[in-house]
């Protein structure tokens, strides 16, 4: 794996975005859109009898966290399907690039667009809504990071399907994101959920990052057992996501489905 080629994909990137004001600009209308919109709420709700401060920093911490996971996962399926679109994915994959150097320039994107949004949205909080999350500092980045590697794992998934079923599973790159967001408890705490599928919501480590960030924002002590479990089963999935990934890129070039997905 070459950093100089993992950068060059990288660049490749960044100059579509410079190029483009409308991309430039998706980066920040839809987080910000979606902060207006559960922002007011969180401010209704706190003016509600029995609503409060807490519930307010419930809702924008879980509206903020949850942006983290699906703009990290929009950076490796979406950019995978604007090479499709642009008939640029043979190009690349023709070339001295490996599957592997083009997935972590895709990782490096998500990263550096995360920081983008993240840090536009924690501002926006604080002075629309007085909400700081940046006064939790420290022990809220184990769930932060952990969001990241779920939806570095989700996205090499989500591009290895629409690599094997083609341009007609592109909805994926947008539907299985939400698929997770029922279950991951972003807004609620678990017990919410029917005692029948809590099992199902502990198995995905997103719902132990939320859990965690509520813990962390009611003034506890940092729940590193949640941590700890949210990191085993990234590990599981991410080891799965690259033998799912691994496999259906062989399957494609053995078929020619790449030739295909430009066709």
């Amino acid at each position: 794996m070459s950093a100089g080629r993992i950068f060059a994909l990288l660049l490749r990137q960044l100059y579509l975005y410079r190029r483009s004001l409308i991309r430039s600009l998706e980066i920040v209308y839809w987080p910000v859109m979606e902060l207006l919109v559960w922002g007011f709420l969180s401010v209704y709700v706190g003016r509600l009898r029995g609503g409060g401060a807490l519930a307010i920093a419930f809702l924008l911490g879980g509206m903020i966290l949850w942006d983290v996971f699906y703009r990290a996962q929009q950076a490796i399926s979406v950019s995978f399907l604007e090479d499709i679109w642009t008939r640029n994915l043979v190009n690349i994959f023709v070339s001295p690039i490996s599957a592997g150097e083009f997935v972590a320039a895709m990782l490096v994107l998500g990263v550096m667009k995360v920081i983008v949004t993240g840090l536009l949205l924690s501002v926006l909080a604080l002075l629309l809504y007085t909400f700081n999350l940046f006064q939790y500092g420290l022990p809220l980045i184990p769930f932060i990071l952990n969001l990241l590697l779920a939806a570095w794992a989700i996205g090499v998934i989500t591009t290895a399907m629409i690599l094997r079923y083609g341009q007609g599973a592109e909805t994926l790159a947008w539907a299985i994101p939400f698929l997770f967001q029922p279950l991951s408890a972003v807004f609620y705490p678990v017990t919410v959920l029917p005692a029948f599928l809590r099992p199902a919501a502990w198995a995905l480590p997103t719902t132990h990052a939320f859990e965690g960030m509520r813990a962390v924002l009611s003034g506890s002590a940092v729940p590193w057992n949640l941590a700890g479990w949210a990191l085993a089963e990234n590990v599981v999935l991410l080891a799965l996501s690259a033998v799912v990934f691994a496999r259906v890129m062989y399957i494609a070039r053995d078929r020619g489905l790449l030739l295909r997905l430009e066709g």
